[in-house]
């Protein structure tokens, strides 16, 4: 049974655990620039936990996927480049650093519905080369926004999906 829940810093070893597993799939798929230099680290994810916005996806009390879900604002989304937000007024909820073991299947949408059941607006943006995500975020129904940049200067490309 699939249950979603908030994560703990009893988590994070297998959080760390997943997120790593994550990153090998990365590779396979020729995604050799993101997710770099240790990145997620422990400390990503405590900030996580301590914002509330660490979140875990359990099958069978087992931890196979784990995704940041905080709120607005978003510092990184101040500025969109080559594009604009659908819209830049309400407030939103950002998921980054998601991630999940191989085995798992249906993640995404279960996120999703559990984002979606929270916020009706969320953004989320993912590397050029992260061509599974950008699968995800299509299928969908999120809308390319543009591009926007990380503190260290790294492009990624932004999308929102407003449910009404």
């Amino acid at each position: 049974m699939r249950n979603i829940r908030h994560a703990t810093v009893a988590d994070v070893e297998r959080i760390m655990e997943v997120l790593n597993a994550a990153k090998q799939v990365m590779r396979i798929d020729g995604n050799s620039h993101q997710w770099i230099n240790g990145y997620p680290t422990v400390q990503a994810v405590m900030l996580d936990i301590e914002r509330n916005g660490a979140i875990v996806i359990e099958d069978d009390g087992t931890i196979v996927a784990y995704f940041a879900m905080l709120t607005s604002p978003e510092p990184t989304y101040a500025k969109i480049h080559d594009g604009k937000w659908l819209d830049d007024t309400l407030p939103y909820h950002v998921v980054h650093r998601m991630g999940a073991v191989p085995t798992a299947h249906g993640i995404f949408d279960s996120a999703m519905d559990y984002c979606f059941s929270i916020d009706p607006n969320i953004r989320v943006d993912t590397h050029r080369d992260n061509k599974i995500m950008q699968h995800l975020f299509v299928k969908r129904g999120f809308q390319y926004c543009g591009i926007i940049y990380l503190d260290n200067g790294d492009e990624r490309l932004a999308y929102q999906l407003i449910e009404r």
